[in-house]
């Protein structure tokens, strides 16, 4: 088997926590609701341009969710453009980012929590900068 790349990350959530995520991935990083199989829960398909990167999926009544489950996600990452409208905008959501200046690289990084709590790497060529 060859790995190609990630296909996509699946958050699952209760309905009103979903429709925050939901909120966050469209206005403040830029994706967009999709096509969505007609899957029996409720949820969303998210895309960057025709790729549905992010799942969203409801959580069944019955399902138990491990509060104290340890996770070794730190983040998840989307490569990004347009820096300062990006940082603009998430101000104007009153969102706090950190920004780090990845050496040799070229690149800098944004990093912003989503309502759930993850982190999430917004990712530019620092190149945008001049």
């Amino acid at each position: 088997m060859t790995t190609l790349g990630l296909n996509h990350v699946n958050l699952r959530a209760d309905r009103e926590l979903l429709d925050k995520l939901k909120e966050f991935y469209c206005e403040v990083v830029g994706l967009h609701i999709g096509f969505r199989p007609p899957f029996p829960g409720f949820g969303y398909w998210l895309y960057a341009g025709d790729l549905a990167i992010m799942h969203l999926h409801i959580t069944r009544p019955e399902e138990e969710r491990l509060p104290n489950m340890i996770s070794t996600v730190d983040h998840f990452a989307f490569i990004c453009t347009n820096r300062k409208e990006v940082e603009e905008n998430l101000k104007k959501h009153g969102l706090e980012y950190q920004t780090v200046l990845v050496p040799v690289a070229n690149q800098v990084q944004l990093f912003v929590r989503d309502p759930a709590g993850n982190r999430v790497e917004l990712n530019f060529t620092n190149s945008e900068d001049g």
